[in-house]
């Protein structure tokens, strides 16, 4: 099994815990063994420190990870499980008597970095590993001490209990990770199978819609310019005919067929138009609102302040469709009757509302006189707000501009 980035990071963390871990310790011995003959524990932490810090440099030695791939991982859970327990038996002298310097302590202090080589081994593999790990991490600790260490009886007795028992912690813990993670990988799979089907289906979608667009455009373009050029041909081909026989109804005809071709020409224009998209669909809300105001203020040369959300909120389509026209109605309102220098198009939640205000600094109206109200279009956009279920205020007086407050 190749190594992911996952891995590496759980490997990098794995090392620097076994550093954090060793320093810490570190400073409990000083503290314990202020007066105690340092060489023990000089060995002791100048062996653990090199094993620990190779570790570190194979985490991030990223050409020894690839030239070892599947054997890689292994390498690691044997140095960081094995290598301190040959060590500490084998290599390391006894402590001085203190706090944990029997057998059973020096047992302990290799716990909480076996326990990395455990999470290590559980994170990788299925559960036949952490079963090897959990046993075999006992048989290399008590055949070594077996071996090659002389000690009571009743101390060898003391560590093969606590061996058991960390032994069985080992199986517990390991388990209940191995099933985590078995579980995690099922989701994985599961979360991958179905992103491969909803891109199967975005395909097929996106596919359909194509077909049935062009379908759409093949229907507008025959019954306009298709029908108008064949139409034409005919009529064009009917005037070839009487040219030479009857010149008036040549001309007749030719006269008709320009008609046709005006009438052919405004038709396919109106076609053309329905087949693209509107600003909303082609460019969403914020966008469609920024080049439309951007585009008006340009026109007629006014400054303009636009504040719109970032990201824009999830808007249903009818919702969307009600502000942006009402924007449009507005800021073409300040355009063509307003005489107004500033212009500013602001959009920002309201609660659990949104507020669209339009203002302007141009000569106002009288909202009562029902004659601007016609003229203005503000009719439309009531009815626009109230269909969509939001509430369309205006405020305006004459020499002081307009206020258009939309919240919805």
């Amino acid at each position: 099994m190749q190594i992911s980035l996952d891995n590496t990071r759980v490997l990098r963390t794995a090392a620097w815990m076994w550093i954090g871990y060793l320093l810490a310790l570190a400073v409990v011995d000083t503290i314990n063994y202020a007066r105690a003959p340092k060489f023990p524990i000089t060995t002791y932490y100048i062996g653990n420190g090199l094993i620990a810090l190779t570790f570190l440099l194979l985490s991030y030695w990223d050409v020894m990870r690839e030239m070892l791939r599947e054997t890689f991982m292994p390498l690691m859970i044997v140095l960081i499980a094995g290598a301190p327990i040959v060590l500490h038996h084998l290599f390391v002298p006894r402590f001085p008597p203190g706090p944990m310097s029997n057998l059973e302590g020096m047992a302990l202090r290799q716990l909480p970095v076996l326990f990395i080589g455990l999470v290590l081994t559980a994170w990788q593999y299925r559960l036949w590993a952490v079963i090897i790990f959990s046993f075999s991490t006992a048989t290399i600790e008590m055949l070594t001490v077996g071996l090659f260490t002389s000690i009571p009886q009743n101390a060898f007795t003391a560590f093969i209990i606590i061996t058991t028992i960390r032994t069985v912690s080992f199986l517990v813990v390991g388990i209940f990770i191995s099933q985590i993670m078995t579980r995690l990988r099922s989701q994985q799979q599961s979360l991958q199978q179905a992103n491969a089907q909803l891109t199967n289906y975005a395909s097929i979608l996106e596919n359909l819609t194509v077909s049935r667009e062009r379908n759409r455009m093949a229907r507008e373009l025959h019954d306009t310019l298709a029908h108008t050029l064949t139409g034409l041909s005919v009529t064009l081909e009917t005037v070839k005919a009487y040219w030479d026989v009857d010149e008036n109804k040549a001309r007749d005809l030719l006269e008709k067929s320009l008609i046709s071709t005006r009438s052919g020409i405004e038709e396919t224009r109106r076609a053309l138009k329905s087949l693209r998209a509107s600003p909303l669909e082609d460019m969403g809300l914020g966008l469609a609102i920024q080049k439309m105001a951007e585009s008006a203020a340009a026109r007629s040369k006014l400054d303009l302040e636009l504040a719109l959300p970032n990201p824009m909120p999830h808007l249903a389509p009818d919702v969307e469709q009600c502000i942006y026209r009402i924007t449009q109605e507005a800021v073409e309102n300040v355009v063509h009757h307003a005489n107004a220098k500033r212009v500013s198009v602001k959009m920002e939640p309201n609660g659990s509302n949104l507020r669209l205000t339009v203002q302007d600094d141009g000569l106002g109206f009288d909202p009562r006189d029902k004659a601007n109200t016609g003229h203005f279009g503000l009719v439309g956009m009531h009815e626009r707000a109230e269909l969509s279920g939001g509430k369309l205020s205006i405020d305006s007086k004459k020499g002081k501009g307009t206020k258009v407050v939309l919240e919805i």
